[in-house]
């Protein structure tokens, strides 16, 4: 039996979570829609799916090998991947634009990389950027 045979009723169907996602994509072909609406957004979904957001979980906290694996990624095996880890990444339109994105997430699951300690170790991180931006005297964060 073919290992790419998947029960597809066994997988999270990550769409279902991302409709208000393809909306704005789609709404981005007619007019301009600010980066960081699609940011918002993307973390809304991971948030809904995960408890996590890419924001969540620095860089660093992946092997060469994970990043050689996602730089060299295509739709046809990020497709595959997902699957293999529970996840379908295919919409009604087809492949999910923020593909790539959703398979980080799933690469960060899969490696045990969602935990609180490294949410509070990548928040940090990025509050200490900011603070070390000229003109920035402190940094608000909603938790």
């Amino acid at each position: 039996m073919s290992t790419i045979a998947f029960d597809q009723f066994a997988l999270t169907r990550i769409a279902d979570f991302a409709r208000s996602l393809s909306r704005l994509h789609r709404a981005a072909r007619r007019q301009r829609i600010d980066d960081d609406q699609f940011d918002r957004e993307f973390n809304a979904v991971c948030q809904s799916i995960w408890g996590y957001t890419i924001d969540d979980i620095s860089d660093e906290l992946f092997s060469t090998d994970d990043h050689l694996f996602l730089d060299t990624l295509d739709e046809a095996q990020a497709r595959i991947f997902a699957a293999e880890q529970g996840y379908d990444l295919v919409d009604d339109q087809g492949m999910l634009t923020d593909w790539w994105g959703f398979c980080w997430m799933i690469l960060a699951e899969k490696r045990g990389l969602l935990t609180p300690e490294n949410r509070a170790a990548a928040r940090a991180a990025i509050e200490e950027k900011y603070l070390a931006a000229p003109n920035v005297i402190g940094v608000i964060i909603g938790r």
